[in-house]
């Protein structure tokens, strides 16, 4: 299958709005490529903080791309002219979705977060220390690869927060890093739900490369009402790395699927759009109970009352 590459370099306080743009267009996952600096001989490496990041998205090659481009130069133009943050000019390519993944691998690495995580690509060999967790990943087309400061929070505070015999619920899963990571951690059953086709196929198979297609459940959907309903008072911990106005959407449906006393991990929040999600999540009936940041993005914990 081909597609359109859409890819723009932004400073990193314009990643969110830009992000949001692109996936408004687009309906197969927003790739966020951070600069860094490889050490150790090529076998770690160093985010170069404040550096201009690479938004990339993807549009099939369907007879629809054109309208596609032109409105997201449109997007971009308006971003521009605000002037608040530098928004570099729309690049497009033709990519072979074959091509787009060995591409992947050349800029991908072993990757400690933690205490004890590693995240190991499928393609590097890594012999593990006592006690790690090794979490070992194919990204393909759908975004989490452990390098952006919000999955980077989050897999901290599932270390934190994930308790054996856990129900865990990971909504926008992406790559299925976060879910994988809390099955790892001792989760007893985790369901992972995305809206993306090629999020959700690349969850899946890295569910079956950790082994744990039994305690994982990937599912292509919403969380709207009827799936929260369905759910409601089911499960311990959620985690959210979406963006901002959309966990501020769904809220209510968040609030409902936790038990009393439950945990929400919030992420995907740049400190501009805090409001966006933290009023509604009040509203909702959560508490928040903790906070971290990385730069300008923000993961906000909520304990259910009750």
């Amino acid at each position: 299958m081909y597609w359109l590459e859409l890819a723009v370099k932004v400073h990193p306080d314009a990643v969110e709005s830009v992000s949001e743009l692109l996936s408004r267009y687009t309906s197969e996952g927003v790739v966020i490529e951070e600069p860094i600096e490889l050490i150790d001989e090529g076998q770690e490496y160093r985010v170069l903080t404040g550096q201009p990041v690479h938004v990339r998205a993807y549009a099939p090659i369907d007879g629809k791309e054109e309208e596609v481009r032109q409105r997201i130069e449109e997007g971009l133009w308006h971003f521009a002219s605000l002037g608040a943050h530098f928004v570099g000019k729309l690049e497009t390519r033709t990519v072979n979705e074959e091509d787009w993944a060995n591409a992947w691998k050349e800029f991908f690495h072993v990757t400690h977060i933690g205490k004890r995580l590693v995240i190991r690509p499928s393609w590097r060999e890594y012999t593990p220390k006592p006690n790690e967790v090794v979490l070992t990943l194919d990204p393909g087309m759908a975004f989490g690869t452990g390098l952006h400061p919000t999955t980077r929070m989050c897999l901290e505070q599932l270390e934190e927060h994930v308790h054996p015999g856990m129900h865990v619920l990971d909504v926008g899963t992406g790559s299925g890093i976060l879910s994988i990571d809390a099955a790892l951690l001792g989760a007893e059953s985790v369901y992972a739900i995305d809206n993306s086709s090629v999020a959700a196929e690349s969850a899946t198979a890295n569910v079956a490369l950790n082994g744990l297609s039994e305690r994982v459940n990937v599912v292509l959907g919403l969380l709207d009402d009827a799936e929260a309903t369905r759910m409601a008072g089911q499960y311990d911990l959620v985690v959210a790395n979406i963006i901002a106005h959309v966990i501020g959407s769904i809220a209510p449906q968040l609030a409902r699927v936790l038990v009393p006393g439950g945990l929400l991990i919030a992420s995907g929040i740049i400190e501009a759009r805090r409001p966006d999600a933290e009023g509604p999540l009040r509203e909702a009936g959560l508490e928040l109970v903790g906070q971290v940041m990385i730069e300008d993005w923000l993961a906000l914990i909520w304990r259910k009352r009750g």
